[in-house]
């Protein structure tokens, strides 16, 4: 896979795990991982809420422009930029007018509600507070976020057997220019 990568879906859908084992299959490839822009602001910072504050809306959209500006530099310099993160709805269509880098591929974790709920409840972090559930990003996920890019159901693959399939189906998950 050359160009750049976006890993998208809801939280625990196994985004962190499948990026950089995708990364780590590649020859030359740097992990970006969204949320670490997210944990840079120490004082100041908006959560996103279903309900989110302006500030919130405003925090996230420059993560995303930061996570967009470091993988077209990664690119720049010869890596394939693996970008993960929770974007959905209009802001996936967003972020693939930010990043410069193509071609860009586009996947979307999107595993079944029950298999996202076992793997939060399997992992240290916790990826839902500030009143969000799987259910709600889950909808969210199906119902505002456009079908671009290549679309997995990931809940019976292991992270080895999703990055197979990534790989395999690239082409599928090419964004073209028109096509955003």
């Amino acid at each position: 896979m050359n160009g750049a990568v976006l890993i998208t879906g809801i939280s625990a859908a196994g985004k962190s795990t499948v990026a950089q084992a995708l990364a780590e299959r590649l020859p030359r490839a740097a992990h970006v991982r969204g949320d670490t822009f997210r944990r840079m602001v120490v004082s100041g910072r908006a959560e996103m809420t279903p309900e989110p504050a302006d500030e919130a809306v405003r925090q996230l959209h420059l993560r995303y422009r930061i996570a967009a500006t470091t993988a077209d530099l990664y690119a720049e310099a010869g890596f394939t930029p693996i970008v993960q993160d929770v974007i959905l709805g209009a802001d996936l269509e967003g972020f693939t007018k930010l990043i410069r880098t193509r071609p860009l591929h586009v996947v979307v974790l999107a595993p079944d509600p029950a298999a996202v709920e076992a793997r939060e409840r399997a992992r240290a972090k916790d990826g839902y507070g500030g009143g969000w559930t799987v259910a709600l990003l889950d909808d969210m996920l199906h119902r505002e976020t456009p079908r671009i890019g290549l679309w997995l159901d990931t809940a019976r693959q292991t992270p080895e057997e999703t990055v197979d399939e990534i790989i395999s189906r690239a082409g599928e998950s090419r964004v073209h220019e028109g096509h955003t």
